[in-house]
């Protein structure tokens, strides 16, 4: 039997160290499981007056290059290596690996060198002692408060693999939905550009060439003639003045998005428009539930659900409605009355979080809920790209025949001038 050193976390979050005796170092890792602690390090004790040794050294080498290479911890790391990252972390604690070792094994074959840069200087925190959700909360641009939130809830309850596993799940859940609007709004985005660019080389670049052949006819000119052609005059002159009246409303409009106003008036528009808005209110709710399930079912407090599921909305229509319900709750109320107020929650998700909080399934009707409007939003991305095209096909046979209409006015005068002679 040899004796093996540990430092761990125990149920209630605190940091301990000690000893335990065992036949290898797999054995002394199962027992320590077997009492509810998340090991953090263990070494065996005649070894553990080289802490450091060939490859903490190369480690401090690798961290020193960086730094002087001016790489910025946590700088460029994507959504989908954060994903892997969680997923990873989870799969080694519950395979019985220590934290300490499992983050130093991510760090090294981190993709990007800002992530490589924050998994070792988290690695170097933890050693002295910290928690991993306050070594997270370091870089808010990497770690995000529900990633936060989650871990320190993991590292209470002793269940941090089960928590990791869980939030790559919520990861990737989230991803697939922004994958999805993207893909919803990418092709009437690229079709509108393709139209308006049509129509612009079409009045600047060809109607004006129709001004002397018009003027050699000797016929009175037909209104719609005369409007396309001045239209399009006056915008191969003065097509700078149209330009920078484009650009400064979407200046204009970028600075009224910023104000609190404005931010709150864009994002009902967002939730109420025409054709779209069906399509980002079912976004907001998914995410919404999704969000508040995955927090509640891995042991964060209601209340700090709440205020987590506001800042993450991604909509302050929605965060003012959470927010009116964090106070509820806080006051001892439901939470489903002041949702079942706004005119954003349907009464089908109101009424299920009523009975999941009679119930005390609240995060099981959640995740139905989460789960219902992903399936909603994909048929309405389908519907609204079979819905988009003949509306873009419309629009741009209106605007395109119009003009070729105008150019052949003149012509059919010109025949009836003629017919009549």
């Amino acid at each position: 039997m040899a004796t093996y050193k540990y430092l761990a976390k125990n149920n209630t979050g605190q940091t301990i160290q000690g000893t335990v005796s065992a036949k290898d170092q797999t054995e002394a890792l199962s027992e320590l499981r077997r009492k509810n602690l998340v090991v953090l390090q263990v070494s065996q004790a005649a070894a553990s007056s080289k802490p450091g040794g060939r490859q903490a050294r190369r480690r401090g080498l690798l961290g020193l290059s960086l730094t002087r290479a001016g790489v910025r911890a946590g700088a460029g790391v994507k959504k989908d290596e954060l994903v892997l990252f969680a997923r990873q972390l989870a799969t080694m604690i519950s395979a019985g690996i220590p934290l300490l070792e499992s983050l130093e094994i991510l760090s090294e074959q981190a993709d990007s060198i800002g992530f490589k840069k924050c998994l070792e200087d988290i690695v170097q925190e933890i050693r002295g002692g910290k928690d991993l959700s306050q070594c997270l909360e370091k870089y808010p641009r990497v770690f995000s408060n529900i990633f936060v939130s989650m871990i320190r809830a993991g590292e209470a309850s002793g269940q941090l693999d089960e928590i990791l596993a869980r939030l790559a799940d919520y990861m990737e859940a989230t991803q697939k939905l922004k994958r999805d609007v993207r893909a919803a709004m990418t092709y009437p985005v690229i079709s509108l550009v393709l139209v308006l660019g049509i129509t612009s080389f079409l009045m600047v670049g060809i109607v004006p060439k129709f001004q002397e052949v018009f003027s050699s006819l000797e016929i009175d000119m037909p209104a719609l003639t005369a409007t396309v052609l001045e239209v399009s005059l006056w915008l191969k002159d003065h097509w700078f003045v149209g330009a920078g009246a484009a650009f400064g409303a979407f200046v204009l409009f970028g600075l009224y998005k910023k104000t609190p106003l404005g931010a709150r008036q864009t994002d009902w528009l967002k939730l109420y428009v025409p054709v779209f808005g069906p399509l980002f209110r079912k976004v907001a709710l998914s995410r919404f539930a999704r969000t508040f399930a995955t927090l509640i079912k891995s042991g964060v407090p209601i209340l700090g659900s709440l205020e987590i599921v506001s800042a993450t909305a991604g909509n302050r229509v929605i965060s003012a409605v959470v927010d009116r319900a964090r106070e509820n709750v806080r006051q001892g109320d439901a939470l489903s009355e002041p949702l079942a107020q706004s005119s954003v929650f349907p009464p089908m998700v109101t009424r299920m979080i009523g009975i999941g909080e009679k119930s005390g399934s609240l995060e099981t009707l959640l995740e139905k809920i989460a789960t219902f409007y992903d399936e909603q939003v994909a048929a309405e991305v389908k519907s609204l790209t079979s819905l988009i095209e003949p509306i873009l096909i419309g629009v741009m046979g209106f605007l395109v025949g119009g003009i070729v209409l105008a150019v052949f006015l003149p012509i059919f005068e010109l025949q009836k001038k003629l017919a009549t002679r």
